[in-house]
């Protein structure tokens, strides 16, 4: 066994460029850790000119993946281009060759995880994605060890930190999200094109990915419910405080009697619960274990060192299953490979909530009769009324909160509601957790 552990990086990005200064920053930690020394050997990028601010030799660097890939003294080699290709073409060919794989690129396991998990299976090769939900936050060790002995019966948290930045600013400053959107995007917290982001996709990928280490079963993308945060409003936010409710973007999953719901929307929450007090880029992630109980994990879900933490996290981890020879102690998919099974997916329509609406009336006699005994035809109870002074002439808003009814109730009783002559303009209807 060779004296050091090499180590190949492809991307040398933002968090590229994170990794890179904490293997040389915390070289001697890091060594005193894993037993021997972590060297990074190469490092590949289309771009190897522009400074990144910190200081490589000259001959570390290379435009030619193969130089990483076809390399034998090679341990680890950590891919953090982003997208599906090339990057799941290096990642399988890393893995044939019986490499040590660390990825933070959760598009590409959310969509391709079945594939890239078989294959370090059948290669029994280490698979490392800490990086890839949370950023520093340490939630998928969480879920494959130390919440290993619980049967978890949910997962609810803010997975995606723009979302999170715009609806704490909206919240606080009482201005709308196109114009925090565009300030975002200007000081660097929102992407130039910011829709993986504030349509809730990133935060659905995440949710895959978690659902599938938490319950052992594959989660396709396409069975997530996903809502954005641009239909959400500051009349919204105003009357949500007043209700004692705070909007947050929520990734959540359940699972009952073998059943597993998956979903992500806007979502009012106890503004004392913790997670409505998670502001701007931070994340949270709420686990329910039946013997653990309640915990939240919160930290930075995104930036160069934060998830550069949790790549180098797991370059130690499979240094040191290299250094042992102990390959796959722990299955990429938390549960072993021949035990994990699909599990049934519960339809959007058939879940359970609470509701927060907001009807815009015309000032007539028998409004809130009417619209209450629509709500009643489908089976929902109303909790709470709360309705502002009238404006003569002008449509007024009408918030009502129910108790907990079905989706599809719901829906069908939107549909007649937005179908009165009444009502001025659609219904605004957000899902509420936390209560009751």
């Amino acid at each position: 066994m060779d004296q050091v552990v090499k180590v190949g990086l492809i991307g040398f990005g933002t968090v590229g460029t994170g990794v890179v200064k904490i293997l040389q920053d915390n070289a001697d930690v890091i060594a005193r850790r894993v037993g021997r020394k972590v060297v990074l050997d190469k490092i590949a990028d289309l771009d190897i000119a522009t400074s990144r601010g910190i200081t490589v030799p000259s001959e570390m660097l290379t435009t030619q993946v193969n130089d990483i890939l076809d390399n034998p003294d090679i341990d680890i080699v950590v891919e953090l281009i982003g997208g599906h290709e090339p990057a799941k073409r290096f990642i399988l060919q890393a893995l044939s060759q019986k490499k040590g794989v660390v990825t933070a690129n959760k598009a590409l396991l959310a969509d391709h995880g079945e594939e890239i998990f078989e294959a370090a299976f059948k290669t029994q090769a280490d698979l490392g994605f800490e990086a890839s939900v949370g950023g520093g936050i340490p939630i998928i060790r969480s879920l494959t060890e130390g919440l290993a002995g619980n049967r978890l019966t949910s997962i609810m948290g803010i997975m995606n930190g723009t979302s999170n930045y715009i609806l704490t600013r909206m919240t606080q400053e009482g201005r709308d999200f196109s114009d925090i959107l565009q300030e975002a995007s200007r000081e660097g917290y929102a992407e130039a094109d910011p829709t993986l982001d504030v349509e809730g996709i990133d935060a659905a990928h995440k949710l895959v990915i978690m659902v599938n280490l938490a319950y052992g079963t594959p989660l396709p993308m396409s069975a997530v419910y996903t809502e954005g945060i641009a239909k959400i409003s500051t009349v919204d936010m105003t009357f949500a405080q007043e209700l004692g409710f705070t909007i947050k973007l929520l990734g959540i999953a359940k699972c009952q009697d073998q059943v597993i719901e998956a979903r992500v929307h806007p979502t009012l929450v106890p503004t004392e619960s913790p997670i409505a007090q998670v502001h701007g880029v931070y994340n949270a992630i709420h686990l329910v274990g039946d013997a653990v109980g309640d915990i939240v994990l919160y930290g930075q879900g995104a930036g160069s060192l934060p998830t550069a933490s949790a790549v180098v996290g797991d370059i130690i981890d499979l240094a040191r299953n290299r250094i042992q020879e102990s390959f796959s102690r722990v299955p990429a998919t938390s549960f072993q490979w021949e035990s994990r099974q699909p599990l049934a997916i519960k339809p959007m329509a058939d879940i359970e909530s609470r509701y927060y609406l907001r009807c815009m009336v015309k000032d007539e006699p028998s409004v809130l009769s009417t619209i209450s005994g629509i709500l009643g035809k489908h089976g929902i109870s109303i909790s709470s009324v709360l309705q502002k002074e009238r404006k003569q002439g002008q449509p007024v808003p009408l918030v009502i909160v129910t108790h907990r009814s079905l989706e599809r109730g719901m829906q069908s009783a939107l549909h007649d509601i937005n179908s009165l002559p009444i009502i001025s303009e659609p219904t605004v209807f957000i899902r509420m957790e936390g209560t009751e």
